[in-house]
């Protein structure tokens, strides 16, 4: 090794399935290694021939690094818990070492991550300016907008934290600094990269819980990066960070201009200026920004991936158990059980009764118009009345969330369960209005498609256009927060949330007793209204 790595393996030191091989990369509390699999199968699943080890010493360090550290993986580990997204690092397993003759690995947790080839901060390093760099900053982009409908910030974005694949694809690192929203605002550590840090945070007030930031903040950060990415430059001028701090100071405070590089592409100069407006009020949202970079880059809408197991097993090597906490590393920790969806509201809303239980904000795309009475056929019926005018917002709506269970066919059924898909439907006695009988008050937090809760209620009437995709957004949002050993059809369990609460489902254990007559006519027209599979 040509540097003190703060976990030292030596080569050839058997974990579980695995032996140690090259050191990948390492940061101030632990360390990653390549390592080859011993085993055909491990435990009945075969896994890559070749993965990476993160080694954390969870035994060691002082009280204070321990409990700061242990705050970090506690938040890494909220996210992953709720958020499946093919835009992260996967997780295969976690492992205890039980070795008391080598005490610098006792009790070392190790984490087995899928082996990226590198970051895209070694790219640029090697090659500035990269041919495939309008390609890299739509799937960055992309897996910032997952992080963003499922209601959370990353806080850290920049080119250590984003790894690129054999395929050359890229996927979002180190969550150590993400944070889950709660309203408009996240609570992350006081401590960022300034050069990726918008200029409201670089002198913001810090509280108990850390700094206060919003999705806005990455949105600066990317386009701080796509600028670097594509001209091999920073934004702001200055030839250090501190100087480049000073100078998105005087841009915040509107005593100087932001002067891009004349090499930069004008639709990318239009893309960054929107990313790098003086005030968060004024950015780009962030499901915008992914449309128009899809455009620039010419990569079009990614499909949907195909689902993934996972194995939710912890594998410890001997009795003893261990805190898991994090080391800043290029590498993240994540898992991968489906192929993704806008989990992470950690608060349900009644979409149907105004009863709920708070609320959490997701995103999704505006309104389009249909032009066909056939868009969407293979997984919505064409013959049984569902209206042709919204058609293209149903499926659009359950296209934009990639949990399985949020369909074109369950959201067509809540709706004609709801309202008979009257656009006009108005019951003030129980303050239930449009198409899918939103309370105004609720929908307030999944009406918007940028993440963040409008700043009036809606009032109605409740247009489809609101309505609908935030049906989707409401869906996709409440999927992992059910129960996973709920007895019943999930799809009419989220219907049965919907109109309940998912705190409500989870427990009467299924279906509320007040919501079954509901649930029943959902889970009749989701049956009318998807297509057979039937040859």
């Amino acid at each position: 090794m040509t540097e003190p790595y703060a976990v030292p393996v030596p080569r050839g030191y058997r974990v579980g399935a695995w032996e140690v091989r090259e050191p990948i990369a390492t940061g101030a509390f632990g360390s990653v290694y390549e390592a080859r699999r011993t085993e055909d199968v491990v435990d009945g699943e075969e896994l890559p021939r070749t993965v990476a080890l993160k080694f954390l010493p969870t035994g060691t360090g002082t009280p204070r690094q321990l409990t700061h550290l242990r705050e970090l993986i506690e938040r890494e580990v909220e996210l992953y818990r709720r958020l499946r997204r093919p835009r992260l690092i996967r997780m295969y397993d976690t492992l205890t070492v039980d070795d008391p003759e080598h005490p610098a690995l006792d009790g070392a947790t190790v984490l087995v991550l899928e082996k990226a080839e590198r970051s895209l901060s070694a790219l640029l390093t090697a090659s500035p300016r990269p041919g495939a760099g309008p390609l890299l900053l739509a799937q960055i982009c992309e897996g910032l907008t997952q992080l963003h409908r499922a209601g959370w910030v990353h806080g850290d974005l920049k080119p250590a934290n984003v790894l690129l694949m054999k395929d050359g694809s890229a996927r979002l690192a180190d969550f150590n600094m993400a944070a889950e929203l709660e309203g408009t605002h996240a609570y992350t550590p006081a401590f960022s990269t300034p050069d990726y840090t918008p200029p409201e945070l670089l002198w913001s007030e810090i509280g108990e819980r850390g700094r206060r930031i919003r999705p806005s903040a990455d949105v600066w950060a990317f386009g701080v990066l796509a600028h670097l990415v594509l001209t091999d430059s920073f934004p702001l001028p200055g030839g250090t960070s501190t100087a480049r701090r000073d100078a998105a100071a005087a841009y915040a405070r509107g005593t100087d201009e932001l002067r891009l590089s004349p090499e930069l592409p004008q639709v990318w100069r239009e893309i960054v200026r929107d990313c790098l407006a003086r005030t968060h009020a004024d950015r780009i949202t962030t499901e915008t920004l992914l449309r128009r970079v899809e455009t620039a880059a010419g990569s079009g809408r990614s499909p949907r991936l195909p689902r993934m197991p996972l194995r939710r097993r912890t594998a410890v090597l001997a009795a003893a158990t261990a805190t898991v906490v994090v080391a800043a590393l290029g590498y993240a920790i994540s898992t991968w059980p489906d192929p993704g969806g806008a989990a992470g509201a950690s608060a349900g809303a009644s979409a149907g009764t105004g009863a709920g239980d708070g609320g959490k904000i997701s995103a999704d795309t505006g309104a389009q118009s249909v032009t066909s009475d056939r868009y969407g056929a293979a997984e919505l019926r064409t013959d049984k009345g569902i209206p042709v005018k919204y058609r293209k917002l149903i499926v659009d709506s359950a296209h934009n969330c990639a949990q399985p269970e949020v369909t074109p066919a369950l959201i067509a059924a809540m709706l004609k369960s709801e309202s008979n898909f009257d656009p006009n439907l108005s019951d003030p006695v129980a303050g239930e209005y449009g198409i899918a009988r939103w309370t105004p008050t609720i929908l307030r937090w999944w009406v918007r498609n940028d993440g963040v809760p409008a700043e009036e209620t809606p009032r109605p009437p409740l247009t489809p256009e609101q309505s609908i995709p935030a049906v989707g957004r409401y869906l996709c949002g409440i999927k992992p927060l059910l129960n996973p050993s709920l007895p019943g059809d999930r799809q009419v369990l989220l219907a049965a949330s919907y109109r309940t609460s998912y705190k409500k489902v989870n427990a009467a254990k299924g279906v509320p007793p007040k919501a079954r007559a509901y649930a029943d006519r959902v889970a009749h027209y989701l049956k009318e209204y998807t297509p057979s599979t039937e040859k």
